[in-house]
């Protein structure tokens, strides 16, 4: 059985990455974080995390590319994205589709609703 341990947070604001952190290890993920895309990009590379938590809205490097980067390279491809963003609409939401995301929530963010989430993408993984 695949199951999603290790979570990285990339969000330029530090606030959401504390509120994300506390949220995901309070329900048993082990989580490590940036606050910019380039850090984070970084952390995949050196530490393959099973899922990344991606705000789209970032300086020099957004979510959007962020996200076809880490899709982009074999050892890091399968790594489930799953962007945060204030931005809703759909001509968003499909983009955010093309490059690979897994799943697209908008903020303000749910913890139960993220949670939800994570738990699909692991049924969606043991079930191929």
């Amino acid at each position: 059985m695949k199951e999603i341990k290790k979570i990285l947070v990339v969000d330029d604001d530090p606030g959401q990455v504390k509120l994300l952190q506390k949220g995901l290890s309070e329900a048993g993920y082990e989580t490590m974080a940036a606050t910019e895309a380039s850090d984070g990009l970084q952390l995949a590379m050196d530490h393959t995390p099973d899922l990344i938590i991606l705000d789209v809205m970032m300086p020099v490097i957004n979510g959007f590319n962020f996200c076809r980067l880490i899709k982009s390279e074999e050892a890091q491809k399968h790594i489930h994205i799953v962007m945060v963003t204030s931005r809703d609409n759909l001509e968003d939401v499909k983009i955010g589709m093309e490059m690979g995301t897994d799943a697209y929530l908008t903020k303000p963010l749910n913890m139960q609703e993220l949670l939800k989430t994570i738990k699909l993408l692991e049924t969606k993984d043991n079930a191929e």
